[in-house]
């Protein structure tokens, strides 16, 4: 059939007709909903020009936004970094040859995960502060960094494994036929592989651990949201002060998945400069070069 595809028949007439229906009629109920949100909105006044003048003004940004958005930046670049470590050090954990370290990673990974990121930041928060841990200015901080490393920390231990699984068994084949250990072979061979596989997963675990931060507000940490809605309780513009919030983490956000696509077309394009041409022959006498690996 010259209409058919390899997946699907293609739509006749009618088919057509009422496809075109069905897509307008939920387009116009689309319209309506946004239309009747904007109605209500104006009539109780939310969208007046004095509600959003507060952020048109730098006073705004410099008491509220910008620090919230410090405490929020600042809380999720280092539980990232440690969940990276955390994360790596279990994944790889969860692969040993040993039974004992398979045993205790995997429990470690399988309780936190399990754990509300909230109930760990509670916890955290109160535990550090019966013992005196840190000061009691930074409780707060430190109580969702610990909260959201455990976390993300178990979840990346989870993606690293996964990754380093779905490679060809051939190359561990290839690793052990050369004479790599167990540790070079991690090095050198699976992990660079597997992060580019799993790259994606990685970046989506830093928006999680973004957006996760913003529970410190259950502990009085001051991030964003909190931030965004002191400003509000200020102002008397709660929804004007929220869509700023909005917009901000969206931004951000976006930002992280857009370096993500850069950094693993860089990562696959350089992969690909490096693979050998078919029907070459392997220099081997280049892995001389690696610790530990050379003639028997």
């Amino acid at each position: 059939m010259s209409g058919a595809t390899v997946l699907y028949d293609a739509p006749g007439p009618k088919a057509r007709i009422r496809n075109a229906i069905i897509a307008a009629i939920f387009l116009a109920v689309i319209i309506a909903i946004v239309v009747y949100v904007v109605v209500v909105l104006t009539d109780n006044q939310q969208l007046t020009a004095e509600k959003w003048n507060p952020f048109v003004t730098g006073t705004t940004w410099t008491t509220y936004i910008l620090p919230g958005l410090w405490g929020t930046l600042k809380a999720a670049f280092l539980s990232i970094i440690f969940a990276m470590v955390l994360g790596s050090a279990l994944g790889i954990g969860r692969l040993s040859d040993h039974l004992w370290v398979r045993t205790l990673a995997g429990m470690f990974v399988e309780i936190f995960r399990a754990i509300p990121v909230l109930i760990l930041m509670i916890f955290a928060y109160y535990l550090f502060a019966d013992y005196a841990v840190f000061p009691s200015s930074q409780l707060a901080f430190a109580a969702v960094v610990t909260g959201l490393t455990l976390y993300n920390g178990s979840v990346i231990a989870e993606i690293l494994r996964s990754g380093i699984n779905s490679l060809p068994k051939g190359q561990t084949e290839a690793s052990v036929a050369l004479g790599l250990r167990k540790s070079q072979m991690m090095r050198i061979v699976l992990l660079p592989q597997a992060i580019t596989a799993m790259l994606p997963a990685l970046i989506s675990q830093m928006v999680i651990a973004l957006k996760d931060s913003a529970l410190g507000y259950a502990i009085g940490y001051v991030e964003v949201v909190r931030s965004g809605i002191q400003s509000a309780s200020y102002y008397g513009n709660y929804l004007p002060a929220l869509v700023v919030v909005a917009v901000v983490m969206i931004v951000i956000n976006f930002g992280l998945s857009s370096l993500a696509t850069f950094i693993e077309k860089t990562l696959r394009r350089g992969r690909r400069r490096t693979e050998v041409p078919h029907g070459e022959d392997v220099d081997l006498g280049a892995m001389e070069n690696i610790p530990g690996v050379g003639p028997r």
